[in-house]
């Protein structure tokens, strides 16, 4: 009996072993995560445009290329290693130099001088005289003023706007958030990225910097689910940028971190105990097909109570409020106006 018990024993472990290998064997060719993350840049309005070469081999990515600020190199960092599959990334990437600004305290062109206008010639007047006839009096009339030659140079350009002024949210600040996607441990996975929008305004010694109402993205940094023989469900969350006026401002913060409840020891027991009692029914059945209902019967009573004391999942439902804090400081140009200004809204009748 206990022979029986020991091989039976030793099968679920082997299908467990097979199971696991299996998943972790499901990994995408070099090819395609390399053509992933690429999309991932062209949809960053960061990273739009630049000239970024990106090679993968056996989850190791290789960046090259070059990019204007380190702000966009650690963007490009942080977006290869969420891809799926992607084990090491060696950022290679370059910042470009920056061109000088053109001088713009030449003095502007004078316009050219008018051109002296000419006297008009006087046409030569001829006299008729008739014959053993008197002349007339004749007043000669005055000759008409000279035209005045007209000025086409064009009016100088009108002075450019004044620069936006820009104010800078120190670190520190916190971010409160609403969310817009719902996040579950037991649906979505890590490196995906979520919608919110800002729940309270960001001010700058009590002037507002950016109203709330205003699109935040993040990324899912680690995610774990609950499984149904052990472990604890896990999820990360990080802020990546916030959308300001059609454009987008990188942003960098701490992380939210929330972990659920596991599987206790007791729940242990109790399977345990079920695949006990599925041995004593196959040693009264006798052996042969008997012992074989006595381990169907053991595991179909340790599954049931497993099942009963599942992990906990861990849901964030849409509209939940999070809260962040800024690792680093960001420099915007602030508006006093939301994003719903200037939409027309439908008055109740």
């Amino acid at each position: 009996m206990k022979a029986r018990f020991r091989v039976a024993y030793l099968g679920v472990l082997l299908l467990l072993v097979l199971g696991v290998a299996c998943n972790q064997n499901k990994t995408k060719p070099d090819a395609q995560v390399a053509s992933d993350i690429q999309n991932k840049f062209s949809q960053d309005s960061g990273l739009q445009g630049k000239q970024v070469n990106v090679q993968s081999a056996n989850g190791v990515v290789t960046l090259d290329g070059t990019v204007d600020n380190a702000a966009q190199r650690d963007t490009a960092g942080r977006l290869a290693a969420a891809e799926e599959g992607v084990k090491t990334v060696v950022n290679n990437l370059q910042m470009a130099p920056q061109q000088p600004a053109p001088d713009q305290t030449a003095a502007a062109t004078p316009p050219p001088a008018p051109e002296e206008p000419k006297p008009a010639r006087h046409a030569k007047k001829s006299h008729r005289h008739v014959s053993e006839q008197p002349v007339a009096d004749v007043t000669p009339e005055p000759a008409p003023a000279p035209a005045l030659v007209a000025n086409n140079t064009p009016p100088p350009p009108p002075p450019p706007p004044p620069a936006p002024k820009k104010v800078t949210i120190p670190s520190g600040t916190t971010l409160a958030v609403r969310l817009v996607d719902a996040i579950d441990s037991e649906r979505n996975q890590a490196g995906q990225t979520f919608h919110a929008t800002l729940d309270s305004p960001l001010a700058v010694e009590g002037e507002t910097a950016i109203p709330a109402g205003y699109d935040v993205e993040g990324h899912i940094v680690d995610l774990k689910s609950a499984g149904k023989f052990a472990g604890q469900s896990l999820v990360v969350l990080q802020l990546d940028r916030i959308a300001v006026g059609g454009k987008y401002y990188n942003i960098q913060t701490d992380q939210f971190r929330k972990q659920g409840s596991s599987r206790g020891k007791n729940t242990a027991e109790k399977v345990g105990a079920g695949a006990a009692i599925g041995g004593i029914i196959g040693a009264l059945a006798g052996g042969g097909k008997g012992a074989a209902i006595g381990a169907a019967a053991g595991g179909g009573l340790g599954g049931g109570v497993q099942a009963a004391t599942k992990g906990q999942q861990i849901k964030l439902a849409s509209e939940t409020v999070l809260n962040f804090t800024l690792q680093g400081p960001v420099t915007v140009v602030p508006t006093t106006q939301g994003p719903n200004a200037g939409r027309q809204t439908l008055e109740n009748n």
